[in-house]
This record gives C-alpha cells, structure tokens and sequence, in this order.
C-alpha cells in the first residue's frame, strides 16, 4: 500500500507545485503575498497556531523520524523502528480497550494527531532526511485554501531504510488528507480527514548471545554490524489502518455584540476505523517454544471500530462554555480461527456496543482558566470513565501556572485479553479487572525562571507482560499491588551573546510497584550551541553539541511476535551517553540539518549501548536532511 500511496502522492503533488506560479513584484522577483502569522494550524481540539519556520534548538529536537521531540524515548538502531521508553504520561482518553503492537503506534497518527490549516496562499513544505543503508525518509505536505471559507491538505510520510543489521529493513507510509469548509457566515463548520497508515518491521529477535558477546567487547572484525548473527532472519511484522473521519456543527443560536456572546453550536462526529497487525515467519524460532505450524507462520488480528458522537455546546459570556455529548461505538476485534488447548477453548472474537456520556466546561476571568471534562460509558460491554479538571493562571504572557487531575478506568487493551499465534505460547484470552489511574499534575512555565512539570500517577490493577519463571516468552499479566509513579522534570535556557546551554532533566521514581514499573531514576539532555547571522544575515547558523544520558535501570525487553514491550528483571542498561554535534543552518525559507549522531562511541573500548535486552542502539554515523516551505 505505502508504494501505491507515494506513486499516487507525489504525482499529485508534482502537478499542484508546478502548476502554481509565485506571485512577483515589479521587479519579478517572488513575494509573498500575505504575512507568515496568517497561515494557521488548527489542532483536533480547535487550538490554533501560526506556521513557523524559525530555526531553534527545539526544532532540531524535533528533527526526527517522529517530527517531536523524543526526549523520553531511546530509539532502536534503525529509523522506523520502535522505540523504548524512558519515561511515561498517561494521556490516554480512551474508554475501550487499544488495538494490538502498542510499539509500533509512535508513528501512527490517531485522531488526535491530526491538523487543519488555513492560508492565504498554497503552503508546501517538504522534509527530508538520510536513514541507515539504502534508504531515506520523507515527510511532504501541501495545503491550499480554494477560497477563504474551504480548505484541504494532502501529505504522504514515507520511510525505507534497510538498516545496518542482518533483517531489519523498515518500510512505512502515512497517508493524510484533510479538508475544512465554513460558510460565508461561518455558522455552519466542517471538517473531515482520511488517513491511511502501514508499518513494516522486518524483525531478527536481537543479537544472539555469541553476537552481543562480540559486539560488548568491541571486536574489530564486526564493525560491520551485518556480520553479527542474529537470532533468526526469517519473521517480520506489519501494522496497517485506514481511517475516515468527519465533524460538522451550526450555530444554532448567533447573539454576540461588543460587550457579550451567547452562542449554541451542535454538531456531530463521525469515524470508522479498520486495522489489522500481522506477524509472519518462514520457520518456527526455538526461542519461541512450539509452534502448530512447522512452516509459513502467520497470524493476523482485526479491528473494524466505528463511532458516532452528537454533541451541543453553550457558550456564554458569563457562564463559560459549557458542552454535552451523546456517543455510540460498535467495534469488532479478533481472529478467523478458534483455538482449542488442553486448559480449554480460545475464542476467536470480542465485539460489542457502547453508549458513551460526555460533558465539559471552560471558563476564562482575568487570567484565570478553568476546565474540566469527562466521559463514561453508561451502557455496552466494557466499563469505562474519565474525568479531568485544572485550574490555570496567566500572571502575563511569560508567566503561566497549572495545576490538574485525572482518574481514568478502562479495560486492558486487547491483547491482554485476547491473543492468537501459530505459536502455542502466545495463546491466551482472559478476564481482566479495569486498570484504573489516578494522577496530580502541577506546570509552570516562565520564560525568565523554568519550565517545569511535577507529576504523581497511581496505578490500580496495572497490566504488563513478562516472562514469568520456567517461562520462554511473555504472558499478560495484572499487578494486585498499586503502583506509585512519580515524576519531575524541568528545562531552562541560559544564553550569554551568541551562546545557548539548553538544559533537560528529569527525575522520576515507582514509589512502589516498581518490581512491574520499570523506569531510569535520572533522564537529562544538555546542548551548549553558538549560533548568529552570517553573510549579511543571508544565512542563520547554528552549531553546537547535544548529550543525553539515562541512569542504568531493568529496561523492557521487546518481543517481536506481540510486537510489545515486556518487563524484565535480568539485565540492566544504561548509565552510557549518547553525543551529538550538530551544524544547522536557515537560509530564506530552508532549514538544513547536519548531525553526528553518538561520536562517542567513536571512542569507546567497550559497547554498552542498548535499546533493549539483545538489540544495540545505534552506532555513530552522519545523517544530514532539510526542512523547506514553499509559499506560492
């Protein structure tokens, strides 16, 4: 599908680029027709920001295969893969189940993920940026405004990168269309998106043990890191998602004048969703444990999710704003097959109904902001509820405090409580309690002090896989103990002329039930840059170096069957840092990006850097990529 979606992609966007045409001043030279604060970004809950094409450290951040910063994640050796986990937030607003191979979900856009736009002026911006072994990853976007009142978007994300190991090429597509219409009037609003998503993981099971023997005591030999043996070269994995996607309301009542509003909005939402996660494999792994098939290992699992939503929202001068929804989801999840082992039956399907409950409110006075909102599922098949509420305060634009809670039940995602495999370890179905959430949260941000989050999560029936004694694999499990999470992390910039020390840490604990929660105690991340304008501020340049490190810590093992993190007690990683030099430069409208990422390890007599129990982070190695908007 991604081949197809990129063939389909850029031939339309080759004709749409080539067939505008810059607007030019007396002197034929481009210019933009409108300021840059006219573009705007308009996010799923309706925040709206400006397109920005400033350079800055936390653009270089955000330089990545994910396009956000990935402060609290340890990538695996090659781009596209998974990543592990160095800290945790519980944002999550589901009250169902999630589908399955939760790991390969960092780069999958939900619908919360997704933007609308509006401009003056077709807006195009192209991202690119090298991978590891014969590969590349691209990122383009168009948006265009037909008219002031209608708008659409198409981008296509699309990686390939064979990477530098022995089966691990990685191949994914990120199709996104979206498109928002309002009338003259702007009483009647929409806005819909389609979004068609594949990922690709070929997979090894990490490094055998002769292999991470060879590659921990640095043997020169294998530098060649396609030379080192790897569990087996046979299996791979493939999540896929094809989503549609609409929103429209009316202003039922229109009353605003200069000094007071009264306005009532209903609308409606809308979504189907189908996914599907399938792992394949040429010949049974030992490692694994038997297996029912002896060759052509394949098992594919189902998700067709549908949703209708209906909701009213009140807003008043005095009052606040004030909304109700109404929702109904249908969903179907499993497998063809029916599973039948000595302990009993598996069945092949969990599917059901659900009647959801929403409310919300807001309310805005003199720098102060109150919110709060929550749902419930008041009928169906799973029980679930989520219940948020904050208070902030603006002392000026520099200076802002918040504090919040949530508490969150829902059910176990779906393959802790339904799995089929071909192979008999990884078959199981079960009965799970809700796992329940409960979490203070307190921000400040202050351009002249810090910024600074203080968090404290607890965890009721936490769920988590593992391989238990006499075991060879991971199974589902559900902690009886609570589990008491605790997390501060802060980030300030000193400058001094054309100097900057950017600096990230955070500090985190399980308090208790850390024996299930594995995380490293200390996380920080330093950059000390330089940067100016340059050849008569034709060019912004910025340079400097990055380094990261992480406390050593019981890290999650991967498991590529599940396509899951599982928790392991046998082996810690870390305490090793990760260096970055970096040159990066904007000229006109480009941004361009040079890193050396982990030189460090240029100079290291040992290897002790891992992403997972058997599979080596990456080595050090030069990658350059841009960042250019077009504004026709």
């Amino acid at each position: 599908m991604s081949k197809t979606l990129s063939f389909l992609f850029l031939s339309l966007f080759t004709t749409v680029v080539f067939s505008q045409s810059y607007p030019t001043g007396p002197d034929n030279t481009p210019q933009n027709k409108a300021p840059i604060d006219l573009y705007k970004i308009i996010s799923h809950d309706r925040d709206t920001t400006n397109v920005d094409t400033a350079l800055s450290i936390q653009k270089d951040y955000k330089f990545n295969y994910l396009r956000r910063d990935d402060f609290e994640l340890i990538p695996f050796a090659n781009v596209g893969q998974t990543y592990n986990s160095l800290g945790y937030s519980f944002n999550n607003k589901n009250l169902k189940p999630l589908f399955v191979a939760q790991s390969h979900h960092f780069n999958y856009a939900e619908i919360e993920d997704m933007h609308y736009f509006r401009v003056p002026t077709p807006l195009t911006e192209l991202y690119f940026r090298t991978a590891f072994n014969q590969g590349q990853q691209l990122d383009a976007f168009l948006t265009v405004n037909t008219s002031e009142q209608f708008n659409f978007s198409i981008a296509y994300k699309g990686v390939r990168s064979l990477g530098s190991y022995q089966q691990s090429l990685t191949s994914t597509g990120n199709f996104r269309f979206t498109t928002n219409y309002q009338t003259k009037n702007k009483r009647y609003k929409f806005r819909g998106h389609i979004a068609a998503q594949d990922i690709l993981n070929r997979e090894n099971g990490g490094l055998n043990a002769n292999s991470i023997f060879l590659f921990e005591t640095n043997d020169p030999e294998f530098e060649d890191r396609g030379r080192l043996d790897v569990n087996f070269e046979n299996a791979e994995n493939k999540l896929e998602g094809l989503r549609f996607y609409a929103d429209h309301e009316y202003e039922l009542i229109s009353k605003r004048d200069s000094t007071s509003y009264n306005v009532l909005n209903i609308g409606n939402r809308i979504s189907y969703e189908d996914k599907f996660y399938e792992y394949r494999q040429g010949e049974p792994f030992t490692g694994f444990g038997e297996s029912y098939e002896a060759s052509d290992l394949k098992k594919t699992t189902k998700l067709e999710d549908f949703n209708v939503q209906g909701y009213a929202r009140l807003e008043n001068s005095i009052l606040g704003e004030i909304g109700a929804s109404i929702g109904y989801t249908d969903f179907n999840y499993g497998y063809n097959t029916v599973i039948v082992l000595d302990e009993g039956r598996i069945t092949n399907r969990i599917q059901g109904n659900l009647v959801q409950f929403g409310a919300s409110y807001r309310k805005q006075y003199r720098g102060f902001e109150l919110t709060g909102n929550g749902k419930i599922n008041i009928a169906g098949d799973f029980d679930g509820n989520y219940l948020n509420a904050a208070a902030a305060f603006s002392f000026n634009e520099e200076n802002k405090v918040k504090a919040s809670a949530t508490i969150h039940s829902v059910a176990p995602n779906f393959n802790f409580l339904l799995n089929q495999s071909d192979y008999v370890n990884y078959n199981w179905q079960n009965d799970f309690e809700n796992v329940k959430t409960q979490e203070l949260k307190f921000e400040l941000n202050s351009e002249k002090l810090l910024d600074a989050e203080v968090s404290y999560t607890g965890i009721d029936d936490f769920t988590y896989f593992t391989i238990k004694a006499n075991d060879s694999t991971p199974t589902p499990q559900q902690y009886g103990d609570r589990v008491d999470y605790m997390k501060v992390k802060a980030s300030r910039e000193f400058r001094y002329k054309s100097f900057a020390l950017m600096n990230t840490v955070m500090f985190q604990q399980a308090v208790s039930g850390d024996e299930v929660f594995n995380i490293p105690q200390i996380v920080t991340r330093h950059s000390l840059y330089y940067q100016d304008e340059w050849f008569k501020k034709a060019m912004f340049l910025q340079t400097g170096i990055t380094v990261k490190y992480f406390t050593e810590y019981d890290m999650n093992g991967y498991d590529p069957v599940l396509a899951e993190f599982y928790v392991q007690e046998n082996e810690k990683i870390g305490g090793f840092p990760m260096v970055d030099l970096f040159f990066n430069a904007k000229i006109r409208q480009t941004r361009i990006y040079v890193k050396y990422e982990h030189i460090n390890q240029l100079f290291n007599t040992s290897n002790s850097h891992f992403a997972a129990p058997g599979y080596p982070y990456r080595d050090a190695v030069i990658r350059f990529g841009l960042v250019w908007n077009f504004f026709l």
